[in-house]
């Protein structure tokens, strides 16, 4: 689940290449790091736990001039064995020429490995990826090609794996093999860039293949050739990035996080450009113009996401029942495909997901498509999995996003998913008055946020200050703003390791109202909107049970000031639009408080920001 970088040519250093591109992917989650190169016709691993300029202290003072032009690297998140040298990545197969890196789990390793036991193979680690390159190893004993024998190896592995290799025999290619876990091809000038994720490539190339599941690449200096599972040819789209270098830079922050959320009015603008069509209250999708067409068949929306990108849809909800005049669920991607869910051909299912390649995400979605589903994709990353997947969607168009805890996606997956409830609501029973309106107040969104972002952030820097070591912590909301509660405590949770939970705030009388007292911050979202009146009720019930209250409220409000502890005080938009401004004070006050305890912002423990395992 974690980094995989590859590198053949004749143009750059291929240490430098793939220890540069681990460092851009150190983001995912990581628990160790090696590489292998060839000098000589002989392997050579560099190997080292924790993180990667525990590699680089390593090799310091290593001659790399004569190596040959070929290099792979991994970022390990440990799935079999504890964390050690032995278990890091790179893996070798017995004969010492066959290497290689691996993303996901071989479910039937055990099986695999004594039956290479049998044989007389020996295992160096505890991990099932080594079982791979001693497979590899043994087809090609029985006299097949490297090629051959790593088809034949695949068709007897189970699970999922993303897996780049060299042979030392062949030092002109790496090979590249997809099933499951992600695998992007940088084409460039006299070198070729595999990885698992384009932000590796991205400073070399912006031109990229993506494989499909159940494809190999063999990737030469001078192009890459690319087959099926079975042997057969394969013909590839090159796909261009639309990210520039410069946006993976902290550009003077601490953090790429904080960073990320000051980008957020930019953002916005890049996802709502040319797509706004104020007189008509409408708006422009060409991503979905397929759906547009056949809108009037459709009786269901069902929003899938994990995460934040399940809050997202949560509001999504909320916006297509109350905008779009349609029927919609929600559900957690993990859940959807395993409790049989009842979908038809009228229905459509929205996938939800920054990187577009969140495996129970994506394993939901072709659950819909088998069920006859018409699906759609609202994805950041473009030529992603996901995006291919649908076959189409909103690109949300928030640039790259490095931090962990997702903060300008989320704000822009929330603009998307208003922009597709007024399409849907014009072609059914919004009115043009109400469009122009909803699409009015998009267009001002970038300012607004701005403002809100100019506004919140001293404020949230000390209530940080003043609540860092709490331990416990609850968020209110009702309305559109419950799933805000939860993205606000998710947010806290990631990246501060404090306890805590969003919940409706009419919820809290019906079990949390237990846990309220002096030691209990609440955090509570009381905007003016159509509950209003009920969120100040509930705030008072926090009160009499003596709890702290920090309270989101619009400028001027001069009820909930009375009552709450502590204000932010944000902007008044209109309520389809209030949880992209409310969240903004959670977000910054969920980073300073962890910045306040001096904890690693933007790689919070045990998380990955792209989960590509189930």
């Amino acid at each position: 689940m974690c980094g995989i970088v590859g590198y053949v040519g004749v143009s750059s250093n291929p240490v430098e290449v793939v220890i540069e591109g681990l460092k851009q992917l150190e983001y995912r989650g990581y628990d160790s790091a090696g590489f292998a190169v060839l000098r000589n016709s002989k392997v050579e691993l560099y190997k080292e736990v924790g993180r990667i300029s525990n590699l680089e202290e390593k090799i310091k003072g290593i001659d790399f001039s004569d190596i040959e032009g070929i290099a792979i690297g991994h970022t390990r998140w440990a799935t079999h064995g504890g964390i050690t040298v032995p278990n890091t990545h790179p893996h070798i197969s017995n004969n010492g020429k066959i290497v290689l890196v691996h993303n996901g789990v071989i479910e039937n390793y055990a099986d695999l490995k004594e039956l290479l036991l049998r044989k007389g193979y020996t295992f160096y680690s505890q991990t099932d990826t080594e079982v791979i390159a001693n497979l590899i190893e043994e087809h090609m004993k029985e006299g097949n090609s490297l090629e051959d024998a790593v088809i034949l190896s695949v068709q007897e592995l189970s699970g999922t794996f993303g897996v780049v290799l060299f042979y030392a025999d062949e030092p002109d290619k790496i090979i590249a093999i997809r099933k499951g876990s992600p695998i992007v091809i940088g084409i460039g000038d006299n070198e070729n860039i595999v990885a698992s994720d384009i932000n590796a490539i991205v400073k070399h190339t912006k031109n990229v293949v993506y494989l499909d599941d159940g494809e190999i690449a063999i990737v030469k200096v001078d192009g890459i050739k690319t087959i099926s599972f079975s042997g057969k040819n394969i013909k590839k789209d090159v796909f261009v990035i639309d990210w520039e270098v410069e946006e993976m830079d902290k550009k003077g922050y601490p953090h790429y996080m904080l960073k990320e959320i000051f980008e957020q009015p930019t953002a916005i603008e890049n996802c709502i450009r040319g797509r706004l069509l104020e007189d008509e209250g409408y708006v422009k999708l060409g991503g979905i113009s397929k759906l547009e067409g056949i809108i009037h068949k459709v009786k269901k929306f069902t929003f899938i996401g994990c995460g934040t990108a399940y809050h997202a849809g949560m509001i999504g909800k909320y916006l297509m029942e109350n905008i779009g005049w349609m029927p919609a669920e929600v559900d957690f991607a993990s859940e959807f495909r395993y409790r049989n869910p009842i979908v038809s051909q009228r229905d459509v299912v929205v996938a939800i997901s920054q990187s577009g390649e969140t495996m129970d995400t994506l394993e939901a979605l072709r659950e819909a498509k088998r069920k006859g589903a018409i699906t759609m994709g609202i994805i950041n990353v473009v030529g992603s999995t996901i995006a291919r997947e649908t076959g189409m969607g909103i690109y949300i168009h928030a640039g790259v996003e490095i931090g962990v805890a997702s903060t300008k996606a989320f704000t822009n997956m929330l603009v998307a998913l208003v922009m597709l409830s007024v399409m849907v609501g014009r072609k059914k029973k919004l009115g043009i008055f109400e469009g122009r309106e909803i699409v009015s107040s998009l267009k001002e969104l970038p300012e607004l946020v701005e403002y809100t972002l100019q506004k919140t952030n001293k404020v949230t820097q000390e209530l940080a200050k003043k609540f860092s070591n709490y331990r416990n912590f609850i968020y209110l909301g009702r309305g559109y703003n419950y799933p805000v509660a939860l993205e606000g405590a998710l947010k806290l949770k990631e990246i501060s390791y404090i306890h805590a939970e969003g919940y409706s705030a009419g919820e809290m009388k019906h079990g949390p109202i237990a846990l309220i007292d002096e030691n209990m911050p609440v955090v509570v979202i009381a905007t003016k909107h159509s509950v209003y009146d009920k969120v100040v009720s509930n705030i008072q019930e926090v009160k009499a049970r003596h709890g702290k209250v920090i309270a989101i409220v619009n400028e001027n409000d001069t009820t909930v000031s009375k009552i709450a502890d502590y204000t932010i005080e944000v902007p008044y938009v209109i309520e389809p639009l209030s949880p992209i401004i409310n969240v903004i004070p959670l977000q910054l006050f969920a980073y300073y408080v962890a910045s306040t305890k001096g904890l690693d912002v933007d790689k919070p423990r045990n998380l990955a920001k792209s989960v590509t395992v189930e």
